[in-house]
């Protein structure tokens, strides 16, 4: 639950959880990628049009991120970046795991944060609860998660 005890987590620690969850994601990829043929993105050479990505390439890049960075909101409350700096991603009223429409509409309100020059993500060094843009249109919040807390609610979910 939410209160005024609750701790959110800042702009340079959800900075910190993008970096770890863009390097599992890239470490992961690549070799996924070169199995399913994609290659490693190069540049291409000059006169050449661009093709029209494969169904892997865009299974690969668009719906696998999607589906994992929802499925790990809403199953672990955050990526693994987040949770390896004890960051879990709520609702903003209830303090409860996003829903699954909720979620879905974080991941792409994610555009409009990064309108105009990443304004929505740099709004959360601002923000009173630091929320990003993306936070306040699906009613999100990253909280920190402390040991004591965690262990606090598995004690009252054992009472129950």
């Amino acid at each position: 639950m939410l209160d005024a005890h609750t701790r959110y987590a800042g702009f340079w620690r959800r900075l910190a959880a993008t970096l770890i969850d863009t390097l599992l994601l890239v470490t992961l990829a690549v070799p996924v990628m070169m199995i399913f043929g994609q290659g490693v993105p190069q540049s291409m050479p000059p006169g050449t049009l661009p093709t029209a990505p494969s169904l892997s390439g865009l299974l690969l890049n668009y719906v696998l991120p999607l589906v994992l960075t929802v499925f790990f909101w809403m199953k672990y409350l955050g990526t693994p970046g987040k949770l390896l700096l004890n960051c879990h991603v709520v609702d903003a009223t209830t303090g409860s795991p996003l829903r699954a429409g909720q979620a879905v509409l974080r991941y792409f309100a994610y555009i409009i944060s990064t309108l105009p020059l990443c304004l929505g993500f740099l709004w959360i060094a601002w923000d009173k609860r630091k929320q990003g843009f993306h936070d306040k249109i699906a009613k999100s919040v990253v909280v920190i998660q402390d040991a004591a807390q965690t262990s606090l609610a598995d004690l009252e979910k054992e009472l129950r």
